[in-house]
């Protein structure tokens, strides 16, 4: 273990790292977000979604720093309910923390077969797997994501979806983003497939799935995850457009774009703070996730050091 971390403090990636003050800085507000959210049911001061511990009467209060009408007790507010604004960011970040990264595995999952299948094998393979994503293509992710839970509405009753929404739009937003990784990895694919080490693996007798699984697998994964990490970001953004249009997690299960569908209904009323807040949450969370990916994908690609 000592020696792992020996290796990797003298490594290219960990000096890339620490000597980009922007990248640190993105980090740690991401690492923090993440840890917060995670943490929220012990470090939150209330429990916002618990009707038994809501009053009305605790209902639109402004926050400390507004006026003298705040309560140290809702040091960012309430919203109509009497619900906590920093309590129900710290609960709604934590949601659309799941939902973006199930999102994206769904999608990894999915595209990464996909492309090892069309780049190994080729031929009508590959010639139909990329038509059909050449035809996803010419639609917007968001477009996708509306078309698949509006089909899965169509099918399923109101209460029913509401059920199963967190694994409706995990797969809506998986299956919109699959497209940007088997591209990827069928390119890498048609590179690596014809190197030595894959054609001694033919010669033993190695099955295709396995040597696309065991040995081609590895040496495509430095792309695949700066696609990752910045397809987290885009799936955190979808899955809040979504929700905020009405079609997204119900306000049973409310993430960030829930709570600022629910402040944007009482913004021209004069209570700015229940959508302000979660807003430059989800703002700063996607901006420090993006500067992420983008040092990574620098990081992993020697030409543009």
């Amino acid at each position: 273990m000592a020696q792992w971390i020996a290796r990797a403090a003298d490594s290219d990636i960990w000096w890339s790292f620490k000597s980009s003050a922007t990248t640190v800085i993105a980090a740690a507000v991401t690492l923090l977000i993440i840890v917060v959210a995670f943490l929220s049911p012990v470090l939150a001061p209330h429990t916002p979604f618990d009707p038994s511990s809501l009053s009305l009467s605790d209902g639109l209060k402004p926050p400390v720093f507004v006026g003298d009408d705040g309560d140290w007790s809702f040091p960012l507010g309430t919203d109509d309910q009497g619900r906590d604004v920093l309590s129900s960011i710290m609960y709604g970040t934590r949601l659309s923390l799941e939902v973006g990264f199930a999102s994206v595995v769904v999608a990894m999952l999915l595209g990464i077969t996909l492309g090892l299948f069309s780049g190994y094998f080729g031929g009508a393979v590959d010639s139909v797997i990329m038509r059909i994503a050449d035809v996803q293509l010419t639609f917007p992710a968001i477009l996708v994501a509306l078309l698949i839970d509006g089909i899965v509405r169509g099918i399923l009753t109101s209460q029913r979806h509401d059920e199963i929404a967190v694994f409706v739009i995990v797969g809506a937003i998986g299956l919109s983003f699959w497209v940007q990784y088997a591209r990827t990895v069928r390119g890498s694919v048609l590179v690596e497939k014809n190197k030595e080490y894959v054609q001694a693996a033919r010669v033993i007798g190695l099955s295709p799935v396995l040597i696309m699984f065991r040995h081609v697998l590895p040496n495509v994964t430095g792309p695949v995850l700066v696609i990752a990490t910045i397809n987290l970001g885009l799936a955190i953004i979808t899955e809040a457009t979504l929700s905020f249009l009405g079609v997204g997690l119900p306000s049973t299960q409310p993430s960030l774009g829930t709570l600022i569908r629910l402040g944007n209904e009482l913004l021209q009323s004069g209570e700015w703070w229940i959508t302000l807040f979660p807003s430059i949450t989800l703002a700063a969370l996607v901006l420090a996730v993006n500067l992420l990916g983008d040092w990574l994908r620098d990081a992993l690609n020697p030409k543009l050091r």
